[in-house]
């Protein structure tokens, strides 16, 4: 599965894959990741690529003719090419995404900086828009990597154990039970003895116990909807 980023600082990307599961993923060529920088199709005699919003207002916005630009070039190139924008102003990701976004074969993020991107490139262009929270980042670039990483560990192949994906929070709208190890007994805190037994029934049980319990707790809104 093929991955693009559309930044202004790719660099603030790059790193987070040359290490642990996803560099491995690239290596075994289960995803692949590419860049692409909008200032390098700004026709702009300075280079630029942000200008101060019509009709007022605190900021520069992302011009509209370099992020089309790009984003034309990468249809031309890519035929199944699949644009998301990461916005606050946009409906919240989910789990659910992450799993339907992983059977695509090419997926591109587009991150906003500045005070954002001009509304006609996102009519345009976008496939789909996605907000990872109810907060404002500085760059749309972390919640890119964040949507990236969640699709990725759901491409066949990536997790080492895919039956890890089925117990995760959220696969059954549920958050996932608390887990041990060892030792059994630490600082006087034990595990849950009936996980020491061997029983996987009553440990299934339990631990479907323990996450309503959690769920109830910390996503009442998930709790809800499961009971």
């Amino acid at each position: 599965m093929r991955f693009s980023f559309v930044t202004l600082f790719p660099d603030l990307i790059k790193g987070y894959f040359t290490e642990s599961i996803l560099k491995r993923a690239i290596e075994d060529e289960k995803i692949s990741i590419d860049f692409t920088n909008p200032r390098d199709f700004t026709t702009d005699k300075h280079n630029r690529v942000d200008a101060p919003m019509i009709g007022g207002g605190a900021g520069m916005l992302m011009t509209p003719q370099p992020l089309m630009d790009t984003l034309k070039n990468i249809r031309k190139n890519s035929e199944n090419a699949h644009i998301i924008f990461l916005s606050p102003v946009a409906k919240r990701f989910t789990q659910n995404d992450a799993k339907r976004l992983a059977k695509k074969e090419h997926v591109v993020f587009v991150s906003g900086r500045y005070e954002g991107i001009d509304e006609r490139v996102i009519e345009a262009e976008a496939d789909e828009l996605f907000s990872i929270g109810d907060y404002i980042l500085t760059g749309g670039e972390l919640a890119s990597m964040v949507v990236c990483d969640a699709i990725s560990r759901n491409v066949e192949g990536v997790l080492g154990n895919s039956d890890s994906l089925s117990v995760e929070s959220f696969e059954e709208e549920l958050l996932e039970a608390p887990s041990f190890t060892k030792p059994t007994i630490y600082e006087n805190n034990e595990v849950v003895s009936e996980f020491l037994k061997g029983n996987h029934s009553k440990i299934t049980d339990l631990k479907r116990g323990l996450s309503l319990c959690k769920t109830k707790y910390f996503r009442p809104d998930l709790y809800k909807q499961k009971v």
